[in-house]
């Protein structure tokens, strides 16, 4: 038996909280919703470890579209993707080390005609055919050519036909407000170039535009990490919506449960129950992953600071496998 207090865990962790144990070992401790990583590169490392440590989905953001489509829909953790980055000829990541020619698809016609060679409705039905559930497009005026304002609008408009979203990387000065003026869904990073200023945040917050955090990869950038922290920290302050991600695939990041993402979040001003929504949230799923939970042994602490430690615990498990505990 343990001691924790379910009235006391719904209201840190939010309405789908509990207490629990696992049946075969007794072990007690919390059970969440299953979490989600909303940023990562399936390419770039081995996800066979991500459920044992915490993860349920996955949403690759810029692989190639055809090795993603052969990937199985039913496994742990749940994959969604993107298929290839769309960017401008010579943009963002073309010619990146760690980018093959597989995963870029350069586009140079508004066109919303299929079969038009660098066409946007060419380029977005390739990855919606071969299952993409949200279109990944390159706005990074810092490391190349962009896509310019109607090509954005373009992809943005046929993606929304095709009945997906879009998410942007956009990094450079301008690339947010681009980003937002052709209606984009999604930021791939909270920015972490230029420091927002108030209109552009509760604009993209009362548009209902989603900002994957994936603060934790500015280590060794002190500028790029205060810029991402305020920027964030305003967007949640105006009720926008946060997705944890952690771009994994991109250095050397754990495999699992990122406690310094966490970390990161609170001190971007989450709380523990808006930092569990983050985790939590099923984008672009409608639903959770089905049939499997999250579950994080012992109490929780009792500070948010030292969140991240404590869910670096979590495992995914099988929903059958969870017992509740008598009040």
């Amino acid at each position: 038996m343990t001691n924790l207090d379910p009235a006391l865990i719904v209201r840190r962790f939010g309405a789908h909280a509990d207490v629990g144990h696992l049946a075969l070992t007794g072990e007690h401790g919390v059970v969440l919703p299953a979490f989600t990583d909303h940023h990562v590169h399936l390419h770039l490392f081995d996800e066979h470890a991500l459920a044992a440590r915490g993860v349920a989905g996955v949403v690759d953001l810029g692989g190639d579209p055809f090795a993603l489509a052969r990937r199985p829909t039913h496994a742990v953790p749940r994959p969604a993707h993107a298929g290839a980055f769309l960017t401008a000829p010579g943009g963002y990541p073309a010619a990146r080390p760690w980018a093959p020619a597989a995963i870029v698809r350069e586009v140079t016609d508004p066109s919303r005609h299929p079969g038009v060679p660098g066409g946007t409705a060419t380029a977005v039905d390739e990855q919606v055919d071969c299952g993409a559930r949200v279109i990944k497009i390159s706005l990074n005026a810092d490391a190349g050519p962009t896509l310019d304002p109607p090509l954005v609008s373009a992809i943005v408009t046929h993606a929304h036909h095709r009945g997906v979203p879009v998410v942007a990387h956009a990094q450079g000065a301008g690339m947010v407000a681009r980003a937002l003026d052709a209606g984009v869904d999604a930021l791939a990073h909270a920015p972490f170039t230029e420091l927002l200023d108030g209109a552009d945040i509760t604009r993209a917050a009362s548009a209902g535009q989603l900002w994957i955090s994936t603060l934790g990869i500015h280590h060794g950038d002190p500028d790029g990490s205060r810029t991402a922290t305020a920027n964030l920290a305003a967007f949640h302050a105006a009720g926008g919506r946060v997705l944890y991600g952690t771009d994994l695939g991109n250095g050397d990041r754990p495999a699992g449960i990122d406690p310094a993402e966490v970390s990161a979040l609170v001190a971007a001003g989450l709380d523990a129950r808006a930092v569990i929504a983050a985790l939590a949230d099923p984008w672009p799923f409608p639903d959770a992953v089905p049939g499997v939970t999250t579950f994080v042994p012992g109490r929780p602490p009792e500070e948010d600071r030292d969140l991240g430690a404590w869910l670096a615990t979590a495992s995914t498990v099988p929903i059958e496998e969870i017992s509740g505990d008598e009040p």
